[in-house]
């Protein structure tokens, strides 16, 4: 897969700190919001598509199609380094900053914008992320977003704590970065507003390639499929 191969060839990657199942994770998570990005650009050749959080990740030139505006975004430090690999060009930005500062927003200015995050929102507040998808209906014209979301059951009591070991030792994360912001089921960001429209999800046990024992059993359970998953949802404009 060639998101598996970008991920493996990034300066300083070391597959031997890190678990195989979860590159593996990673790398059909990527493939997969790629087949997302193409379906909408499929129906709409034009559309600006934003990548939130988008790290040293070189989706663009996975799915351009020659016509789309493309938009990075991603904290400061990850783009001062970023910029100075992939640099900027007429339909593909950078912006430099946190996703809730939405001046971002006003940079784009085309009728049909699909946006993803992988990986993003969890790490946030439930208020932040409903002021930004609030923004993001005012703005624009019936967008569309793909974003991984985590289970509220997760996120305390013994399954927070599990989880925090998780992120510690396998992840190799410190121990200020927690999970703040989860869902319990796919389509319960609709009760959020009724222009909000749930589409589909997606799963990381949904692919045959998934390193997981037992994969179609633990596929037809929700209690495991929908652990750490990805909605697609329609921000109808009012």
């Amino acid at each position: 897969m060639e998101a598996l191969k970008e991920i493996t060839g990034l300066p300083g990657f070391n597959s031997n700190q890190i678990k195989k199942s979860l590159v593996t994770h990673i790398a059909l998570r990527a493939r997969q919001y790629d087949l997302f990005a193409k379906s909408f650009i499929e129906k709409h050749p034009d559309a600006a598509i934003v990548n939130i959080g988008c790290g040293m990740d070189n989706r663009f030139k996975r799915i351009d199609n020659g016509k789309i505006l493309f938009y990075d975004l991603d904290l400061p430090d990850i783009i001062n380094i970023k910029e100075n690999i992939i640099a900027p060009t007429k339909r593909y930005s950078q912006f430099s900053q946190s996703v809730f500062e939405f001046d971002w927003i006003n940079e784009i200015d085309r009728e049909h914008v699909f946006l993803m995050a992988e990986g993003v929102f969890m790490y946030c507040e439930l208020a932040d992320v409903k002021a930004l998808f609030g923004e993001l209906q005012r703005k624009f014209t019936n967008p569309e977003v793909v974003f991984e979301v985590f289970n509220t059951k997760w996120l305390a009591g013994w399954r927070g704590k599990m989880m925090a070991i998780k992120m510690k030792k396998e992840l190799k994360l410190g121990e200020e970065t927690l999970f703040k912001f989860g869902i319990t089921d796919s389509n319960e960001i609709e009760t959020w507003d009724t222009n909000y429209k749930y589409i589909k999800d997606w799963s990381y046990l949904d692919e045959e390639e998934a390193n997981i024992p037992f994969r179609i059993f633990f596929r037809n359970k929700d209690a495991f499929r929908k652990i750490q998953w990805t909605v697609h949802y329609k921000l109808k404009s009012n």
